[in-house]
């Protein structure tokens, strides 16, 4: 009932014990609350938080343009509602190293279990897009450094990402990685991967764990979990996966509506009013206020 029963605290301790173990972590990334309830209930190991997503929902383009209030409000609402550790995208930290320690201390608050920041210059923009740009080394030791230095929970995660590989070869991306290690960083995100051979290569460069971004419509192939997991990856992440399949579905519906004046030959994909209830665990709110579950189901369409 209302919120998960887990603290922050007790997330991150997991978080750090699951990485140390030997199985791949699946993390799909939720687009609302509810969506990070689903994730839990379908029995993965993490929730994600994708920047693109936060982006997406207030009708953005994925450019750097939302606020650290806005990814931390959004992001402690969704790691508020499950027991899974959420790891959510803090793009290039919102501002110098020392609004990229404070960015650390809001989302510590906000109940996050680590977030990971990028060598994007800004304005940023989406790691599978051309046209994108990467700041000089320094610059991205300075970021991981005081993401590093702020913290106050040591097990909240610093994950670094790297997206020199989409501006250049893959042994400057190895270079980079190496560099962002050496800072400091608890794991690593290197991005648009272009082969399972390249993530076997960054997984021999470094002696943290490594994430895979399986992203839609990007430069990497959809490998599998075990595919990823055969090349030494720990954290398999899905952004912008289960926004784009609602979206799909919206986008459907409202085509039927326009064209066929009712969304009658929809309903049977849609979730019912039993499965939504049961989701949101309804009957648990009883417990607090006999008042609110007082209904009979079966009186109604489910």
């Amino acid at each position: 009932m209302l919120y998960a029963t887990i603290g922050a605290a007790q997330k991150r301790a997991d978080f750090r014990a699951r990485l140390s173990g030997p199985d791949i972590l699946r993390m799909p990334g939720a687009f609302n609350p509810l969506s990070a309830k689903l994730i839990e209930e379908k029995g993965f190991e993490g929730v994600y938080v994708s920047g693109a997503v936060l982006s997406a929902d207030l009708g953005f383009p994925d450019i750097g343009l939302t606020s650290v209030t806005e990814v931390a409000q959004r992001g402690g609402q969704i790691a508020g509602m499950t027991a899974l550790p959420t790891l959510i995208d803090a793009d290039t930290g919102f501002g110098e190293p020392m609004n990229l320690a404070r960015t650390v201390q809001i989302l510590e608050d906000a109940g996050l279990a680590g977030m990971h920041i990028e060598d994007q210059v800004n304005p940023k923009r989406c790691g599978h897009l051309d046209g994108k740009d990467v700041v000089d080394e320094t610059t991205a030791i300075r970021r991981v450094k005081a993401a590093v230095q702020a913290r106050r929970d040591a097990n909240f995660l610093i994950m670094a990402r790297t997206d020199m590989r989409g501006v250049a070869d893959l042994p400057a991306a190895i270079d980079r990685a190496k560099a962002l290690v050496d800072a400091g960083a608890d794991a690593l995100f290197p991005e648009a991967m272009r082969s399972l051979e390249e993530f076997a290569a960054i997984r021999a460069a470094v002696n943290v764990p490594i994430l895979a971004n399986m992203t839609e419509f990007g430069k990497s192939e959809l490998f599998t979990v075990r595919q990823l997991a055969n090349v030494g990856v720990d954290v398999v992440i899905y952004p912008v996966s289960l926004l784009r399949l609602a979206m799909g579905a919206a986008e459907r519906g409202l085509d039927t509506l326009a064209a066929e004046g009712s969304l009658q030959s929809k309903v049977p994909e849609m979730q019912t009013r039993t499965r939504l209830y049961d989701l949101l665990d309804y009957k648990s709110y009883s417990v607090f206020d006999d008042q609110v579950f007082t209904f009979d189901l079966g009186t109604n369409q489910q």
